[in-house]
């Protein structure tokens, strides 16, 4: 296997988590949709707004990355849940699947050899690489998974 090949891997593995943390997917599995609302101890918020703004970050980064119909949102305005609570399950439901086909289209990328790791990416320039995405995805993920894990251990869930 060429080195290339292995820095994929290893990239698509961590892309996943759970190589120094909990998955977020485990997470998921963790908490029920009643509990998803909560703000415990007074923290500032809850798993689902956590988990709206990974899954929001994590799709224009995906779009930015992949996509040839990208605009740019607006900051902060669109990265955090305008309702502060999710209404019901099937939306908990259709946000949980966003977070899996978004991630699962963003290891394809990567793991096609047709796209370069150094260049930049569709809708970049410069430093904007496909490696450079990638590490802001993991980056930015396992910062709110440390997050989303207090919110677990408040609600006796973790």
């Amino acid at each position: 296997m060429s080195e290339e090949k292995l820095i994929r891997e290893r990239l698509s593995k961590h892309l996943f988590g759970g190589e120094a943390f909990m998955p977020v997917i485990d997470m998921l599995d963790k908490i029920s949709f009643e509990d998803i609302n909560t703000r415990p101890a007074n923290l500032p918020y809850s798993f689902y707004e956590l988990f709206f703004h990974v899954v929001f970050t994590q799709k224009d980064i995906v779009k930015f990355t992949c996509s040839d119909d990208y605009s740019k949102p607006k900051w902060p305005d669109f990265y955090w849940p305008k309702e502060k609570t999710c209404r019901n399950a099937e939306e908990w439901e259709t946000l949980k699947a966003e977070y899996i086909t978004d991630r699962e289209r963003l290891k394809n990328f990567l793991l096609d050899e047709k796209n370069e790791l150094t260049k930049a990416v569709k809708n970049g320039k410069g430093e904007q690489t496909l490696l450079r995405e990638l590490l802001l995805v993991i980056e930015h993920t396992a910062y709110h998974t440390g997050q989303m894990l207090i919110v677990l251990r408040l609600l006796n869930l973790h």
